[in-house]
């Protein structure tokens, strides 16, 4: 005789509805997220040169070079202005590592003893505020350093030419405003002179008005 009860075993055999079953519910989320557009300020640039590197700043107060972050340098060239600009960032965090201008009056040039690295001066932006620096770049290849210094010049070299119509223009602005500004006061002289001859004519007119008047007059009996 068997000991186990059929209706405990029924239930047993039952299955449990587990978390898997489908049960035809469908649940919204709870928050709906939106697309957000996401600018880098390159917008309005396009980029010239873009290579992977390493870089470093040296620090003054200790007296050694320090690594700023490893990742892409960029000459950025702007699409109205045409000024360009270094920009680079750490390739994880994105973070800029240098963000300057690149001038007329900068020059860049190898690094002592090392053929992949080339060092500038350079008024850099990164940290939110203008500050002199020297920076040391480091790239995986000859090629690659040759190419960063030939750019670096090019567009340094572009920026004269620009600096020079920049001041050429200026001038002229500058020259035509002089010429307006004296043919302006040379129209106020003429507007003074002219009033002047009007108060003088009005002047002469009201004296003779006044000495027909006493000439009228009949003398008073003594």
């Amino acid at each position: 005789m068997s000991s186990a009860d059929p209706e405990h075993r029924e239930e047993e055999e039952v299955p449990a509805a587990g978390d898997d079953e489908d049960t035809g519910a469908n649940i919204a989320p709870i928050v709906k997220l939106e697309e957000v557009a996401v600018t880098t300020g390159e917008e309005d640039e396009n980029p010239i040169l873009d290579l992977k590197s390493k870089l470093y700043r040296f620090d003054k107060d200790g007296n050694q070079w320090k690594e700023r972050g490893a990742g892409t340098v960029k000459f950025l060239k702007h699409k109205v202005t045409g000024k360009v600009r270094l920009l680079m960032r750490q390739s994880k965090t994105l973070k800029i590592c240098a963000n300057h201008l690149i001038l007329a009056t900068m020059s860049v040039q190898e690094h002592a003893g090392n053929e992949k690295s080339c060092v500038w001066h350079a008024r850099d932006y990164a940290d939110g505020e203008l500050k002199d620096e020297l920076f040391c770049i480091r790239f995986p290849s000859i090629e690659n350093c040759k190419s960063f210094m030939e750019t670096f010049q090019e567009v340094a070299e572009s920026q004269k030419t620009e600096d020079y119509n920049e001041s050429s223009a200026a001038a002229g602005l500058i020259e035509k405003l002089s010429v307006e500004e004296k043919a302006e006061k040379t129209e106020k002289k003429e507007d003074e002179e002219k009033s002047d001859d009007k108060t003088e004519k009005e002047s002469g007119k009201e004296s003779k008005a006044v000495e027909d008047k006493k000439a009228e007059e009949p003398a008073s009996s003594a």
